[in-house]
């Protein structure tokens, strides 16, 4: 028989009984996992099932379909180069359908479990106020601010004018509109 013949049978065997066993694997662990999920042991069963038939579908399919190389195989080591590459990627596409199946059934559980959380019995009213640090004591308006030596008077002062002068009709920058 030609080198190619005995990859192509050996590819078919590796692929083959790579897919069977991880199928295999899959459906028996991922039963407790889908029971989880779905909690209903019946709907568990039923798309684990689904599940692996849709797993050997996929993978035999791409099995198949990768198995031609169109160039010749002169020697050992040339088939055998192809041959891993083949069965690395048939690897690669088992477990690149695993992560996806987890991820998506992963997501479903967290939606079902959100669903099924015990709702707040009365929706909120309103929010309690906020507490903020107590801010520096001020002066009472009695007492005068206290001044460093030498500057000029800061803020209204009571018991005369303002800085600037009053104006005639009690208007202007000097005046105090709260004393009228």
């Amino acid at each position: 028989m030609d080198t190619k013949v005995w990859m192509y049978l050996i590819y078919l065997a590796v692929s083959v009984g790579l897919t069977i066993w991880v199928a295999r694997a899959l459906a028996r662990n991922g039963q407790v996992f889908l029971e989880e999920v779905f909690a209903d042991e019946r709907l568990a069963r039923a798309v684990n099932s689904l599940l692996v038939v849709g797993f050997y579908l996929l993978n035999l399919g791409y099995v198949t379909v990768s198995m031609k190389h169109p160039d010749p195989v002169d020697s050992t080591s040339q088939a055998m180069e192809e041959l891993s590459m083949k069965i690395g990627l048939v690897l690669l596409v088992l477990g690149a359908l695993h992560f996806f199946n987890v991820f998506a059934l992963g997501r479903y559980r967290r939606n079902r479990l959100r669903q099924m959380a015990p709702h707040p019995p009365l929706a909120p009213i309103g929010r309690l106020p906020m507490q903020y640090a107590a801010a520096p004591q001020q002066p009472a308006p009695h007492q005068p601010v206290p001044q460093p030596v030498g500057a000029p008077p800061v803020g209204p002062q009571q018991g005369g004018p303002q800085q600037g002068g009053t104006q005639p009709g009690g208007t202007g920058p000097g005046t105090n509109p709260q004393a009228r």
